[in-house]
């Protein structure tokens, strides 16, 4: 295990010393690579000693996409994309919910055991969760940094969410400590945390500074965005990432409130024959609308096409069905790409640059 960090204003000098001596790194040193518990396909998403955080807007559903990482932890099975693989002397996970009132985090605690395929008439050994909304910032670190401390075992710790851990999301004294109790805590205990932050509402950046030493100091950053074209799909993404990218996948509630892979969604396809499978105009690159309507205006003789040309060709040339080809010329048309004269339509491109 490493060595434990003390907190400390001012070290003295034989302190100051012992910690030269240990943070020197020679060329002769060794180390072992931090154990994989969190992967997406071939995608290492977490390893213990670090920390990763998901970020989205409202109401994207990053609760349910938390409760999916709990679950194929805790029964080191794949959840959605999550495969998780936490070793045996390190396979206790705890949940940590700071605004929901504890009716409302009993939900949560459902639907990671369900999700887990385990009974609901007893609470798994390996998972602990804690509603944390009553206390105050300054000491929800303290309850947490007790637990992390005195918890056998730990392995994994998912925090939803981080900015209830400071008073002022936008001071960067507040953001720096925080994230330094993450790098202390994932260094000393080596365990791996992970925690959800909302975006800003006008962009996808993560909130205030507490979001940008989020995302400088993470292993993996997730972005967690709502399909505009359908609002009941939810799309995983990396926003930044250490080890290789992995494909966003998409996820919906199904009946029994429980996330459920969008087995149907398809990302991007073979670039080279520039034909497109993404069910979604939306998943789409500017290049490749600009593309697919081009291709679509050639069988033109006078640069105007009626609807049914337009839905034909777009359906023929992209390899989609027709009520897909409808939905990307909707698309098309909201976005201006296409204009309505009389009864055709003429492509203008205006929202390309």
């Amino acid at each position: 295990m490493a060595a434990k960090i003390q907190n400390a204003d001012n070290y003295t000098t034989e302190q100051l010393q012992k910690i030269v001596i240990e943070s020197k790194l020679l060329i002769s040193d060794s180390f072992e690579a931090p154990p994989i518990i969190l992967q997406i396909d071939e995608s290492v998403i977490g390893t213990l000693g670090n920390f990763s955080a998901s970020t989205g807007k409202a109401k994207s559903r990053k609760t349910f996409n938390l409760t999916a990482i709990a679950a194929a932890a805790i029964s080191n099975r794949t959840i959605l994309k999550y495969k998780a693989s936490l070793p045996k002397e390190k396979n206790k996970v705890i949940f940590i919910d700071t605004e929901q009132s504890k009716w409302h985090c009993k939900k949560v605690l459902e639907r990671i055991i369900k999700l887990a395929g385990m009974p609901l008439d007893q609470n798994p050994e390996n998972l602990i969760f804690l509603s944390l909304r009553p206390y105050s910032p300054s000491q929800r670190i303290q309850i947490i940094e007790y637990i992390i401390k005195n918890e056998s075992n730990l392995g994994l710790v998912l925090i939803d969410g981080v900015r209830d851990l400071a008073y002022d999301i936008n001071s960067p004294q507040e953001a720096t400590e925080v994230i330094t109790k993450f790098m202390q805590w994932t260094y000393t205990y080596n365990i791996h945390i992970h925690t959800v932050l909302h975006q800003n509402k006008g962009d996808n950046n993560s909130r205030g500074h507490l979001g940008t030493e989020l995302n400088n100091k993470s292993e993996t950053v997730f972005d967690i965005s709502v399909n505009e074209m359908d609002k009941e799909r939810s799309i995983v993404s990396s926003a930044y990432i250490r080890d290789r990218d992995f494909e966003p996948f998409a996820f919906f509630i199904n009946e029994s409130s429980l996330p459920e892979i969008d087995e149907e969604y398809e990302n991007r396809t073979d670039g080279s024959s520039n034909k497109k499978t993404a069910w979604n105009p939306v998943e789409w690159q500017v290049e490749a609308l600009k593309d697919l309507i081009i291709q679509v205006f050639k069988i033109s003789e006078n640069d105007s096409l009626k609807y049914g040309q337009l839905t034909d060709g777009i359906k023929n040339y992209s390899g989609m069905g027709m009520n897909k080809a409808k939905k990307f010329f909707e698309y098309f048309m909201a976005n201006k790409y296409i204009i309505k004269e009389g009864t055709k339509y003429k492509m203008t491109l205006e929202k390309v640059v």
